[in-house]
């Protein structure tokens, strides 16, 4: 089986990168047709003409083309504007999206880039449509996506499949040795989706107690009043973030009360599931797919900071809680998130559609 991995996708996201190599492992061959669009900028959804002229001008370059046998193609994330590129391309065979994302969900309703109703809006929702529309198999990171994906597009639901996200595990694997004294870590772009302001909120009602905060983006300026346990660096190479999870007495997934935070399992979940490491996350109908409450992971109330405050607290207090949760956390990555059983599933979900 041979794949065509197409378009303006950002090569070094980790949806993409671990699907790639996921492919690979069960034995699919993997021809990249990549057009760089996003590479070496730390906040990809920014909106300016740069941006704009970028885009226009690879797809302009995927347009071109270049004699390749190949049995099915997938278009990566982001990759809205590439899906009628690839249609042409694909032909007959087969033809899948890895979206991840709505645009407009994105861009309008999480972090409020463009007004609803506006003139860009609507031109989001119409990529949107289109874009989930022309493929054979949409692929979507979690079973409350795919349902908000379908709907979207007013698809059948049977046109909408699962993979999780899962971790590239060159990388990220066992290793977790917490440092004293116990801190807290988040890793991620800084917007609306991971409920920034309700970490920092909890750090400072648990003033006793580290967290340290890695990414920038979009809410940056919340940091300019972050209390003083809480340690900023804005940025350290993708390489050296298993590091941070090994030493970290726990990592922390996303918080935010919104719509989009209940459907999405966020890479860092993944990460730190692949590590071994205690993780505490806002507790929504997504992230339930994959952890168990007390279990896997310790599952708090969506924006409620003197939740996660409080189970921040028990965490830091009770070694052993956390040493279960790792291996709790660790072995449900084992059988529902790793390259073995991702790359099974992305193999089945072609061949099916051969």
């Amino acid at each position: 089986m041979r794949v065509l991995y197409f378009g303006t996708y950002e090569r070094n996201y980790p949806r993409n990168a671990q699907v790639i190599s996921c492919l690979r492992e069960a034995g699919v061959e993997v021809v990249e047709r990549h057009a760089s669009v996003w590479e070496g900028r730390r906040d990809n959804w920014t909106v300016r003409w740069s941006a704009a002229l970028r885009l226009t001008l690879a797809e302009a370059k995927l347009w071109w083309p270049r004699r390749a046998a190949f049995d099915a193609v997938i278009v990566g994330y982001p990759g809205h504007f590439d899906v009628p590129r690839a249609r042409r391309l694909a032909g007959k065979r087969p033809l899948i999206f890895n979206p991840l994302v709505s645009l407009y969900d994105t861009l309008v309703s999480d972090r409020g880039r463009f007004r609803r109703g506006s003139f860009a809006a609507r031109v989001l929702a119409v990529v949107d449509r289109r874009a989930l529309r022309l493929p054979d198999l949409v692929v979507a990171d979690t079973d409350a996506n795919g349902d908000f994906l379908a709907g979207l597009a007013d698809l059948p639901r049977s046109r909408v499949q699962t993979c999780l996200v899962g971790a590239e595990e060159r990388l990220f694997h066992s290793g977790w040795r917490p440092e004293e004294p116990f801190r807290a870590l988040f890793v991620g772009k800084l917007i609306p989706l991971h409920g920034l302001d309700v970490i920092l909120e909890a750090a400072r009602l648990a003033p006793e107690l580290q967290v340290r905060v890695i990414g920038s983006g979009q809410l940056d300026e919340l940091m300019k009043e972050k209390p003083s346990n809480v340690e900023w660096r804005d940025w350290i190479e993708y390489e050296q973030l298993p590091d941070e999870y090994w030493s970290a007495g726990c990592a922390l997934g996303i918080f935010s009360s919104s719509e989009k935070a209940a459907r999405v399992i966020p890479n860092k979940a993944f990460q730190a599931l692949a590590c071994g490491t205690p993780l505490i996350t806002g507790d929504t109908r997504g992230v339930r797919e994959l952890l168990v409450d007390g279990e896997s992971a310790l599952l708090v109330p969506p924006g409620d900071p003197a939740a996660l405050a409080a189970g921040l607290r028990r965490l830091a207090a009770d070694p052993g809680l956390a040493r279960r949760l790792g291996a709790g956390g660790r072995e449900a990555y084992e059988q529902q998130a790793s390259e073995e059983v991702l790359g099974a599933r992305w193999r089945t979900l072609i061949a099916e559609l051969l």
